[in-house]
């Protein structure tokens, strides 16, 4: 049975994502607080965490660092009062999926769950691997290495570094990498995209700062150049 974690402190809101998420057929936790939450993700290993960010004591933007920095790659949605773009910016470079802005539809946030488990979940078909300079990618397995040295990303990370392999060099807009990872419409943030390329850049290229591979074609989007 697929677990998610609840990281959430409005008594009534989790209780409530909870029994919807139980109808659906998912084993879920609940925390209460952002310490208790990152404790129980460490020890129960969720398949997805659901998080909010303005949490007591640790806040969600603490909880995701260290969940990240633990080396734990499950997918995280965000859920967020917020509305400012810094402030989903910064949740997508400290490690975010997707994020939920409340108040939110329970269907909005079921299709999301869905969307990331699906993206997150290997298949059994035999490895497929690519290859970039000195990182190999494994489609199948839904692994990274480089030097021969796995390398953790975020199930939406992976989904954007394989976006970006199949054009085999071509360039990609940011609105096309939106419509095709994340499913979202132009009127969503397209930063989102940069964030993500910021991060795979830091951690497959020698120098994020001079990129080889993952590069800016100024004005029209990104393109892997193999």
């Amino acid at each position: 049975m697929t677990r998610i974690l609840i990281i959430e402190d409005n008594h009534d809101l989790a209780f409530g994502l909870r029994n919807n998420l139980e109808i659906e057929g998912y084993q879920v936790n609940i925390a209460e607080d952002g310490g208790a939450g990152l404790q129980c993700a460490r020890t129960s290993t969720p398949d997805l965490v659901v998080l909010d960010l303005m949490l007591p004591g640790m806040d969600g933007y603490r909880v995701l660092r260290q969940l990240r920095d633990d080396g734990l790659s499950m997918p995280v949605l965000i859920l967020t009062a917020r509305g400012e773009e810094a402030d989903k910016v910064l949740g997508f470079r400290l490690g975010a999926d997707d994020y939920v802005t409340k108040p939110f539809g329970v269907l909005e946030l079921l299709a999301r769950i869905e969307a990331l488990l699906r993206r997150s979940r290997p298949t059994d078909a035999a490895p497929a691997v690519e290859r970039f300079g000195d990182v190999e990618v494994s489609t199948a397995t839904r692994e990274v290495r480089r030097h021969g040295e796995r390398v953790p990303l975020t199930p939406m990370e992976f989904d954007l570094l394989v976006a970006l392999l199949r054009r085999r060099g071509a360039i990609v807009s940011r609105l096309e990498l939106l419509t095709s990872v994340w499913g979202h419409s132009s009127s969503v943030l397209t930063r989102t995209v940069d964030t993500h390329i910021g991060e795979l850049r830091r951690k497959l290229e020698v120098d994020p700062s001079a990129p080889r591979h993952i590069l800016t074609v100024r004005k029209a989007g990104y393109r892997l150049a193999p």
